[in-house]
């Protein structure tokens, strides 16, 4: 049998999901989108500048980038993961000293990467204020909290149920 997580392993009935991060799930869409591209642009460096650049050079430098961006996604939740993925932006727009054509996608890329992190913290911040007025109210209101945890009394006792739909049975 497979080891539990932490987190399955701490879980008891009732207790609420802890909600993911936005922001992480957005730099994480981010970085594995430039993971891909980063790939493909090797496969052209390699195919267009072998004369130039040693082969074993250009693969081993674009599928390392690529391996990295998507190892980054593992630690944006840390402090540090951010600034990582920052680094790997000014990386990739570097890239283009390779193939020009990667400075605009880099720059591209840095300029998703800033708007996903920016609006990642936004949300986020909304979301944890919204959770925070939910449990508020829930505290106020202990009996009306959570209907569907009091049960289902008289659960099929009332008609068809179309009555909530505005039509009478």
């Amino acid at each position: 049998m497979a080891r539990l997580t932490k987190a399955q392993r701490e879980w008891r009935p009732g207790m609420p999901k802890k909600r993911r991060s936005t922001k992480v799930m957005f730099a994480s869409t981010v970085l594995l989108l430039e993971a891909f591209v980063v790939f493909f642009a090797t496969l052209a460096v390699f195919g267009l500048r072998r004369a130039e650049i040693s082969p074993a050079l250009i693969l081993s430098v674009g599928i390392g980038l690529s391996a990295v961006l998507i190892l980054a996604c593992a630690v944006l939740s840390k402090p540090w993961g951010v600034a990582l993925g920052w680094i790997l932006q000014v990386v990739l727009i570097l890239s283009g000293f390779a193939e020009p054509l990667m400075f605009l996608v880099g720059a591209l890329f840095a300029l998703a990467w800033w708007y996903g992190i920016r609006a990642g913290i936004r949300i986020d911040r909304e979301s944890a204020q919204r959770d925070r007025a939910q449990a508020e109210w829930d505290a106020a209101h202990p009996d009306a909290a959570h209907p569907a945890a009091a049960g289902n009394e008289g659960a099929g006792t009332e008609g068809s149920g179309t009555e909530s739909c505005g039509q009478t049975p």
